[in-house]
């Protein structure tokens, strides 16, 4: 069975997350694509980084988010959270999470994060095990821009 390079699901936008003019809050949309990424890795690849950091005592720790804020989410909008691998390493994970409306023909928001994987008995940064690395070679699916930047523009609708 051929595993899914982009994975996607569903979030309703919460009131106690938004601002006064009833959009999601900068800060929330983090949590919401975080979320939904880690829902889609443990549905999608069996993947439960709690039952790793458990069991095994390793995880990831996020090292960087980059954001940008294209389309309001509104309270109580049905958005879909759609992600990929879009690099790794040893001991690294790149990832892309977007935003869209509903029926997907607006993006909402464009986050890169970069997972740092991380050996929690040592408190330390840990390499990938085999069968991780396996698993992200069968996943990977790298973009063609050199940088955060040249995505946006890659993907932000062009005014006409």
């Amino acid at each position: 069975m051929e595993l899914l390079k982009v994975l996607e699901s569903k979030a309703k936008i919460r009131f106690q997350d938004c601002d006064p003019f009833n959009h999601l809050n900068n800060a929330a949309y983090i949590n919401y694509m975080i979320n939904a990424r880690e829902d889609q890795i443990e549905k999608h690849y069996n993947l439960d980084i709690f039952k790793l950091a458990k069991n095994q005592g390793i995880s990831w720790v996020v090292g960087s988010n980059q954001i940008a804020y294209l389309k309001p989410a509104l309270v109580m909008e049905e958005v879909v959270i759609d992600s990929q691998l879009i690099h790794f390493t040893e001991n690294q994970l790149h990832v892309e999470i977007r935003m869209w409306n509903n029926e997907k023909t607006e993006l909402k928001a464009v986050m890169w994060s970069t997972f740092v994987h991380f050996n929690l008995l040592k408190q330390k940064r840990w390499n990938h095990q085999p069968e991780l690395s396996e698993l992200f070679q069968n996943v990977v699916m790298p973009l063609s821009v050199k940088n955060f930047e040249e995505r946006i523009l890659q993907v932000k609708p062009q005014k006409v």
